[in-house]
Protein backbone atom coordinates (compact mmCIF):
# COMPACT_ATOMS: atom_id res chain seq x y z
CA UNK A 1 0.00 0.00 0.00
CA UNK A 2 1.50 2.95 -1.86
CA UNK A 3 0.91 6.69 -0.32
CA UNK A 4 0.70 9.70 -2.91
CA UNK A 5 3.21 12.15 -2.56
CA UNK A 6 0.42 14.14 -2.03
CA UNK A 7 -0.23 12.45 1.51
CA UNK A 8 3.20 12.20 1.97
CA UNK A 9 3.67 16.23 1.83
CA UNK A 10 0.41 16.72 3.63
CA UNK A 11 1.95 14.17 6.84
CA UNK A 12 4.90 16.53 6.92
CA UNK A 13 3.06 19.62 6.77
CA UNK A 14 1.21 18.32 9.92
CA UNK A 15 4.16 17.05 11.22
CA UNK A 16 6.29 20.34 10.97
CA UNK A 17 3.42 21.98 12.58
CA UNK A 18 3.12 19.64 15.31
CA UNK A 19 6.95 20.19 15.96
CA UNK A 20 6.48 23.40 16.42
CA UNK A 21 3.01 23.89 18.40
CA UNK A 22 4.35 25.29 20.94
CA UNK A 23 6.04 28.21 19.65
CA UNK A 24 4.65 31.99 19.79
CA UNK A 25 4.86 31.85 15.74
CA UNK A 26 2.73 29.68 13.66
CA UNK A 27 4.52 27.66 10.65
CA UNK A 28 5.48 29.30 7.34
CA UNK A 29 5.18 27.12 4.25
CA UNK A 30 8.40 28.67 3.69
CA UNK A 31 9.63 27.03 6.49
CA UNK A 32 8.19 23.66 5.68
CA UNK A 33 9.35 24.28 1.99
CA UNK A 34 12.85 25.02 3.16
CA UNK A 35 13.39 22.42 5.68
CA UNK A 36 11.59 19.28 2.74
CA UNK A 37 12.96 20.69 0.08
CA UNK A 38 9.25 20.93 -1.44
CA UNK A 39 8.01 23.31 -4.01
CA UNK A 40 6.12 26.79 -2.20
CA UNK A 41 3.57 26.59 -5.04
CA UNK A 42 2.70 22.74 -4.50
CA UNK A 43 3.19 23.35 -0.38
CA UNK A 44 0.12 26.42 -1.07
CA UNK A 45 -2.19 24.03 -2.77
CA UNK A 46 -1.78 21.16 0.25
CA UNK A 47 -2.00 24.07 3.26
CA UNK A 48 -5.11 25.53 1.20
CA UNK A 49 -6.85 21.74 1.29
CA UNK A 50 -5.93 20.98 4.97
CA UNK A 51 -7.23 24.07 6.03
CA UNK A 52 -10.56 22.71 4.61
CA UNK A 53 -10.17 19.79 5.95
CA UNK A 54 -10.12 21.08 9.01
CA UNK A 55 -6.06 19.79 9.91
CA UNK A 56 -4.59 23.58 10.09
CA UNK A 57 -5.62 27.26 10.42
CA UNK A 58 -4.05 29.45 8.36
CA UNK A 59 -3.69 33.41 8.86
CA UNK A 60 -2.50 35.70 5.87
CA UNK A 61 0.08 38.56 5.95
CA UNK A 62 3.37 39.31 7.77
CA UNK A 63 3.42 37.55 10.51
CA UNK A 64 0.57 34.56 9.41
CA UNK A 65 1.23 31.11 8.53
CA UNK A 66 -0.27 27.73 10.20
CA UNK A 67 -1.08 26.36 13.19
CA UNK A 68 -2.91 23.10 13.83
CA UNK A 69 -6.22 23.77 14.70
CA UNK A 70 -6.20 20.55 17.09
CA UNK A 71 -3.32 19.39 19.70
CA UNK A 72 -1.39 16.73 17.78
CA UNK A 73 -2.44 14.11 20.57
CA UNK A 74 -5.86 13.94 18.90
CA UNK A 75 -5.07 13.95 14.84
CA UNK A 76 -4.18 10.58 13.73
CA UNK A 77 -2.33 9.35 10.77
CA UNK A 78 -4.96 7.00 9.83
CA UNK A 79 -7.47 10.04 9.70
CA UNK A 80 -4.59 11.90 7.88
CA UNK A 81 -4.50 9.71 5.27
CA UNK A 82 -8.15 8.75 4.72
CA UNK A 83 -8.64 12.53 3.87
CA UNK A 84 -6.09 12.86 1.58
CA UNK A 85 -5.72 9.67 -0.32
CA UNK A 86 -8.10 9.11 -3.34
CA UNK A 87 -8.19 5.83 -4.35
CA UNK A 88 -8.13 2.68 -1.58
CA UNK A 89 -9.78 0.22 -4.18
CA UNK A 90 -6.81 -2.59 -4.70
CA UNK A 91 -8.81 -4.39 -6.69
CA UNK A 92 -11.01 -4.26 -9.31
CA UNK A 93 -13.53 -5.83 -7.26
CA UNK A 94 -13.74 -2.92 -4.80
CA UNK A 95 -16.12 -0.72 -7.22
CA UNK A 96 -19.32 -2.35 -8.00
CA UNK A 97 -19.94 0.29 -10.45
CA UNK A 98 -16.73 -0.90 -12.42
CA UNK A 99 -16.22 -4.77 -11.70
CA UNK A 100 -16.09 -6.44 -14.71
CA UNK A 101 -14.01 -9.80 -12.93
CA UNK A 102 -15.81 -12.95 -13.98
CA UNK A 103 -14.76 -14.40 -10.81
CA UNK A 104 -16.89 -12.28 -8.74
CA UNK A 105 -18.70 -14.31 -5.92
CA UNK A 106 -16.03 -17.70 -6.44
CA UNK A 107 -12.87 -15.28 -5.45
CA UNK A 108 -11.57 -14.73 -1.79
CA UNK A 109 -8.95 -12.03 -3.16
CA UNK A 110 -11.42 -8.86 -2.32
CA UNK A 111 -11.81 -10.17 1.26
CA UNK A 112 -8.00 -10.67 1.71
CA UNK A 113 -7.29 -7.33 0.73
CA UNK A 114 -10.29 -5.98 2.51
CA UNK A 115 -9.13 -7.26 5.18
CA UNK A 116 -5.42 -6.06 5.01
CA UNK A 117 -6.49 -1.93 4.17
CA UNK A 118 -8.54 -2.20 7.27
CA UNK A 119 -5.45 -3.89 8.91
CA UNK A 120 -3.19 -0.91 8.01
CA UNK A 121 -5.71 1.72 8.59
CA UNK A 122 -6.25 0.12 11.88
CA UNK A 123 -2.23 0.65 12.60
CA UNK A 124 -2.25 4.37 11.38
CA UNK A 125 -5.43 4.82 13.46
CA UNK A 126 -3.04 4.26 16.83
CA UNK A 127 -0.53 6.81 15.82
CA UNK A 128 -1.01 10.43 16.49
CA UNK A 129 1.25 13.27 14.86
CA UNK A 130 2.37 13.87 18.36
CA UNK A 131 3.92 10.23 18.32
CA UNK A 132 5.65 11.31 15.21
CA UNK A 133 7.49 14.22 16.52
CA UNK A 134 8.27 12.95 19.98
CA UNK A 135 11.92 12.12 20.58
CA UNK A 136 13.12 8.99 19.21
CA UNK A 137 13.41 7.58 22.97
CA UNK A 138 9.75 8.74 23.96
CA UNK A 139 8.55 7.94 20.39
CA UNK A 140 9.81 4.38 19.94
CA UNK A 141 8.86 2.19 22.67
CA UNK A 142 11.65 -0.65 23.44
CA UNK A 143 14.74 1.94 22.23
CA UNK A 144 17.75 1.87 22.77
CA UNK A 145 20.82 4.50 22.14
CA UNK A 146 23.39 2.96 20.78
CA UNK A 147 27.10 4.14 20.88
CA UNK A 148 28.67 7.18 18.73
CA UNK A 149 29.34 10.27 18.71
CA UNK A 150 25.92 11.67 17.48
CA UNK A 151 22.48 10.25 19.19
CA UNK A 152 22.13 7.08 17.15
CA UNK A 153 18.87 5.11 18.08
CA UNK A 154 17.74 1.69 16.79
CA UNK A 155 14.43 -0.19 17.70
CA UNK A 156 14.80 -3.09 19.77
CA UNK A 157 13.78 -6.26 18.02
CA UNK A 158 12.24 -7.22 20.96
CA UNK A 159 8.41 -6.03 20.61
Amino acid sequence: MRLTQWTDYSLRVLMHCAAHEDRPQPTTISEVADAHGISRSHLTKIVMTLAAQGFIETTRGRGGGMRLLRPATTITVGEVVRKTETDFQHVECFNRETNRCRMNGQCGLKHVFGRALASYLGVLDQVTLADLVAPPAAAAEGAVKTGGGAATWRISAAR
